[in-house]
């Protein structure tokens, strides 16, 4: 069977990955992240998905490697994770009340050498926000390490009204579209 490597730190990622009865190995890889000066979101997303899937594979051959990247986008801007709890409220402040874009882009590397990729994207509307609101967010501890300051899968679910698209493509790691990539990659999934 063929070893399955997650290029990617994020216990987020590897729980929805549990959710389908997947173990991977966990490699996390150290890539530039930065935006390049005019980069558009969706490229950025799939340029840094990419880079992770093939600096892991580089060094694991021998598996099968599946990345991920995650963008939190308003007004065409991509929103990174807050620096600190002033820039945290700010992004919040932003996202309340409003519908912004979530992308999460997808890549498999193989054992041949080929990267499969997909970027999904789903559309958040939060609540129109109170500040105590806002301060009870911050006090939780959440936002922090998460693109545009909040997580779907925590106690960032009660600041938004409505998801249209893949719920699991705003926590960062589209299932179906990972299990069609897997798949493409010569995975086999579910296990027989």
């Amino acid at each position: 069977m063929t070893t399955l490597v997650l290029a990617s730190a994020s216990p987020r990622r590897r729980e929805l990955l549990a959710r389908i009865g997947l173990d991977p190995e966990v490699v996390p890889a150290e890539v530039d992240e930065s935006v390049h000066e005019g980069e558009h979101a969706v490229r950025y997303v799939e340029r840094v998905a990419r880079a992770k899937a093939e600096a892991i594979a580089a060094r694991r051959p021998d598996a099968l490697v599946l990345a991920a990247d995650t963008a939190v986008v308003l007004d065409g801007g991509a929103l990174g994770k807050p620096a600190d709890r002033d820039d945290a409220l700010v992004m919040l402040t932003r996202l309340s009340g409003r519908t912004h874009e979530v992308l999460t882009s997808v890549a498999v590397a193989a054992a041949d050498g080929e990267v499969h990729t997909s970027t999904e994207v789903a559309l958040v509307t939060f609540a129109v926000l109170s500040r105590l609101e806002l301060e009870w967010y911050l006090g939780t501890g959440e936002p922090f390490d998460k693109a545009g300051g909040y997580g779907l899968q925590g106690s960032g679910a009660a600041l938004v009204e409505r998801v249209d698209g893949d719920p699991t493509t705003v926590i960062g790691l589209p299932l179906r579209a990972t299990l069609v990539l897997l798949r493409r990659a010569g995975f086999s999934w579910p296990a027989s």
